[in-house]
């Protein structure tokens, strides 16, 4: 109680993560993106926390995740230039469209480890992705 007045100071627990996706060769197809917990399996198709597919406009895509409870979150992100709804690849098992992880975090023969994807979500946030 301050001045006779009661005030409540709520913290807020749950935050928004804004992600801007650059590197599309054209506005074809749509960005699927994908955010994944530390229990997930990072970046599993089948075990997002919450995916969106959005268009792309301008060679660039942009997703909004709102009311995220506090934690550390990991995004995968990739052109789904002929809209099947999968991440294409080669005989090889090479993706044959192109992708990306926040952090821009990349290895050369697999996909990144969840920690060094992670981005520790404690406010509202605004990350970018380059896809290649």
């Amino acid at each position: 109680m301050l001045l006779g007045i009661n005030v409540s100071m709520t913290v807020p627990t749950n935050f928004s993560l804004s992600i801007t996706i650059n590197g599309f060769s054209s506005n074809e197809g749509k960005a699927s993106v994908a955010i994944y917990r530390v229990s997930d399996d990072f970046p599993g198709a089948k075990s997002q926390y919450k995916g969106k597919i959005v268009a792309i406009e301008n060679k660039k895509a942009i997703v909004i995740f709102e009311n995220l409870p506090k934690a550390k979150y990991a995004a995968a992100v990739y052109h789904d230039k002929n809209k099947n709804g999968i991440l294409d690849k080669n005989m090889f098992g090479v993706p044959t469209e192109k992708y990306g992880f926040s952090n821009n975090a990349r290895e050369t023969f697999s996909a990144p480890s969840f920690e060094s994807a992670a981005v520790n979500l404690d406010k509202n946030k605004s990350i970018a992705i380059f896809v290649k």
